[in-house]
């Protein structure tokens, strides 16, 4: 990638690197988030147990996913692991990157079509959209999802809002996920059918109003399943607690009972 983050990174931050320089007790490598920075991995945190060769875990040249344990600024020295970071972290990062990537593709086609530089475009533009959404990933569906004119709102120069949003929207489909459990919800009620309903209702009015795309589906009394669709697992888990609780505490205040199951079929 062209664009690199100045300063440091902060400790427990995961980042990217690149090997440089292995020797017996210690791998150096470039911290790729960020510009003219490297690290240092110690032997005991590559792997866990005993090593007898780090060639055996790393390579020159070789991508690896770090997490940051220690930044010493005196010495000018930031001590990462290997070992510390979980296999999704190390699949979030890598996709980021991905995206990030094909993100920066966007952008230098923008700047082919008008006749600048990458470096140029990221200075009128690429940097203000990073320092407001964190990447330009974030930015480029913000465009898609939510504001049209979010690059419109960051500068003043017309003809590169208008061709990198012309991109954005042509190229870039956000991606969704869905997340479903099921909702247990029982009412002794003589009208018992009529205040289910009437929280299923309420459920799906407060999901509304939270801008959630949620849908409830009956599957036999008392049984219903809530599926949530969020532009990431995060998200979607987040919206899920939320309205589940929504649909258990409406339930209870009509003098029923509900339950909610992330895994249940």
């Amino acid at each position: 990638m062209f664009y690199k983050k100045k300063g440091i990174p902060e400790e427990n931050e995961i980042v990217i690197c690149t090997v440089k320089k292995i020797l017996y007790h210690v791998v150096f490598v470039s911290i790729d988030d960020y510009k003219d920075l490297e690290g240092m991995v110690h032997i005991s945190e590559i792997s866990p147990g005993r090593i007898r060769n780090l060639r055996d875990f790393v390579k020159e040249g070789k991508r690896i996913v770090c997490k940051v344990l220690k930044i010493d600024q005196a010495k000018k020295q930031i001590d990462l692991s290997l070992r510390r970071v979980s296999p999704s972290q190390t699949r979030n990062k890598l996709t980021e990157i991905k995206q990030e990537d094909k993100s920066e593709k966007l952008l230098e086609l923008t700047a082919k079509k008008l006749n600048m530089s990458l470096e140029d475009i990221y200075k009128e533009v690429g940097e203000k959209i990073i320092e407001n959404e964190g990447t330009l990933t974030a930015g480029f569906y913000k465009v898609v999802k939510e504001d049209e004119d979010f690059i419109k709102n960051l500068i003043t120069n017309k003809k590169v809002t208008e061709e990198l949003t012309k991109i954005i929207k042509e190229k870039i489909s956000v991606p969704e996920v869905k997340v479903s459990g099921i909702l247990k919800l029982t009412s002794y009620s003589s009208e018992g059918i009529n205040v289910i309903k009437k929280v299923i209702k309420s459920t799906l009015d407060f999901s509304k109003k939270k801008k959630y795309n949620a849908k409830i589906i009956y599957i036999g009394a008392p049984k219903y399943q809530l599926t949530i669709t969020a532009l990431d697992y995060k998200d979607a888990e987040k919206e899920m607690k939320i309205l589940s609780e929504f649909a258990v505490s409406e339930i209870e205040k009509e003098k029923g009972i509900g339950e909610f199951n992330r895994n249940a079929k």
